[in-house]
């Protein structure tokens, strides 16, 4: 999967965007991650090389705005064109994630009907509390492909009764950085259990760097947070 970044920063609206770790990084190249700007890569999309071919090939997947929110109030600007180039690149996934939910309907395409095709559009939940705020609005939306993003998981949740047939997976990790908050290993196998119990995929993606197993906490390295969580292998495909 690779990545485009239309704009780049963001600003922090729920208990999840704490220990941003795209504010980290920024922090480290001694940058602001609250400055919001357009970046170099808007038009990856449509790019093409000599040849006259688009430099991203037909069949790929962009996780679109990883270091920034789709949504953000300060991209309205940006966004139309966005869409467009989505619209020019049917032939592409695109995959959204965004805390912003409130702000989707509003922020639509005039020819978005009931979703493009080939756009994803996945909504984070860090609680029960921004759960309940945000994943009624998602399940109103006309969007064709969602899923739910569990990141950073900062408490044992119930999300049973919104996993309906509209969603297409659930997929939970824990909180990167050096001060990572703690993710139990019992919350992730709870939220598994009701994925299981409502046939829909679920995801262990990553441990986070402050992880919880049995009792025992283990500070876990970031490039070993995916691996770890992987060898779990307690991802389930549903029938």
């Amino acid at each position: 999967m690779q990545m485009w970044s239309p704009w780049h920063g963001c600003r922090k609206i729920s208990e999840g965007c704490e220990n941003c770790y795209m504010y980290y990084l920024d922090k480290i190249r001694d940058r602001d991650g609250s400055e919001i700007y357009k970046t170099k890569s808007f038009y990856l999309p449509i790019e093409r090389n000599r040849h006259g071919e688009y430099i991203i090939p037909p069949g790929s997947t962009l996780s679109t705005c990883m270091s920034s929110d789709f949504f953000l109030e300060e991209a309205d600007e940006w966004r139309g064109e966005a869409w467009q180039m989505m619209r020019e690149r049917s032939d592409v996934k695109f995959f959204i994630i965004t805390k912003r939910v409130h702000r989707i309907l509003d922020t639509l395409p005039p020819d978005w009907g009931d979703g493009y095709e080939n756009v994803e559009i996945n909504i984070t939940c860090e609680n029960q509390k921004r759960a309940d705020e945000r994943l009624p609005i998602f399940l109103s939306l006309p969007i064709k492909h969602k899923q739910i993003v569990c990141e950073p998981l900062l408490e044992k949740m119930d999300i049973s009764k919104y996993l309906t047939s509209q969603i297409e997976g659930v997929s939970v990790g824990g909180e990167s950085g050096p001060q990572a908050r703690e993710c139990d290993f019992e919350w992730i196998l709870s939220l598994r259990e009701q994925c299981v119990s409502n046939n829909i995929p679920f995801k262990f993606h990553q441990t986070g760097a402050n992880f919880i197993k049995d009792g025992k906490h283990f500070r876990i390295e970031r490039k070993f947070q995916f691996s770890q969580a992987k060898r779990a292998n307690i991802d389930y495909f549903a029938e």
